[in-house]
Formats: structure tokens, C-alpha cells, sequence
């Protein structure tokens, strides 16, 4: 799997490739970028293809440096559990991840769809919680992933384009 990070989360993570990385993995890559909410770092993952969103908050140093295994897996997982993912597709889900990889190469595309995301988690965010850290992210990263989104002026929900792409792996 490649998570293509943006200059921001760059700085923050190790072994960071300039060069744009072959995607391998079945479910495809993933763009992410470090935001500061409430003076906390987080960061905010987006699939490629289905534009399914997943957010990440108050994330310290350490976690920087092992950012797949140790936060985006358990946030993936426990999000489509909230989808209503059997444990068997989750476990088939993962497994189809593989190893991650990072580089810069980003898509304008993917970061325009990450932009709205963000707007739409900071009036989530402003209207709901005095702090992000109340928020809790798999059910903020539940809401992202469940809202209409329009890539290239067609319209459709991530997540039924997440849930097509797991289904597909049996």
C-alpha cells in the first residue's frame, strides 16, 4: 500500500520516497496530510478511489513514526466495522493492505476532495465538540465517509465504493 503524504506529513514520517511509488495493493493508495486543530496535530487520510475519509487526532511524535500500524489500521478497521463489515472482510481487508509505503507524489484531485473533507470536519468539529479531542475519530471518520462527494463531476458515496472494493476481495 502507498500513502502518498503531503510536504507537511512528509517532514514528520521516516523513510519518505520522492519518487512516485507503484501501487500494489488491490484496494489501491491513499493520500494523507498533517492538519493542526485546536493546536494538536492530526492528520486526515482520503482513498483514492472511493474518497473514503479517515481521521486521526491528537497524534504526538511517536505515533508519527509508526502512523500505519499503530493509527491508521486500528481507525481503518474499527471504521468499517461501523460500516457493518463482517470480521472475516475486515481481516481479508487488511491483509490486502500489505506493507505500507510512503512517498510525495500527491494527485490534485484527491487533495481538492481532502479540502472539502476538512471543511466538513471543522464545522462538524466547531458546531459539536469544544476540543478535537473529544471528538471520537471512528465516528468522525464514519461521518466523512458517509457523505455524498462529486470527483470529476460525478457523484457518489464513498462509502458504498469502499464496501464494493472489500466485497470484491473474496
Amino acid at each position: 500500500m502507498i500513502i502518498h503524504a503531503t510536504r507537511k506529513l512528509a517532514d514528520r514520517l521516516p523513510d519518505v520516497s520522492k519518487e512516485r511509488l507503484c501501487e500494489d495493493s488491490p484496494l489501491g493508495g491513499w493520500h494523507a496530510d498533517r492538519l493542526t486543530l485546536d493546536r494538536r496535530q492530526c492528520v486526515l487520510f482520503c482513498h483514492d478511489a472511493s474518497r473514503a475519509a479517515l481521521f486521526a487526532a491528537g497524534l504526538r511524535k511517536p505515533q508519527f513514526q509508526r502512523l500505519y500500524s499503530e493509527v491508521f489500521r486500528p481507525l481503518f478497521a474499527d471504521t468499517l466495522f461501523a460500516f457493518g463489515c463482517k470480521p472475516a472482510s475486515i481481516d481479508r481487508a487488511l491483509l490486502a493492505l500489505g506493507p505500507v509505503q510512503f512517498d510525495t507524489a500527491t494527485n490534485r484531485s484527491v487533495l481538492g476532495s481532502m479540502r472539502v473533507a476538512r471543511q466538513d470536519l471543522e464545522a462538524y468539529l466547531f458546531n459539536r465538540f469544544p476540543n478535537v479531542l473529544d471528538m471520537d475519530p471512528v465516528r468522525a471518520s464514519y461521518r466523512l465517509t458517509r457523505r455524498p462527494v462529486t470527483v470529476y463531476r460525478k457523484h457518489f458515496w464513498p462509502q458504498d465504493r469502499l464496501l464494493e472494493m472489500i466485497n470484491a476481495l473474496e
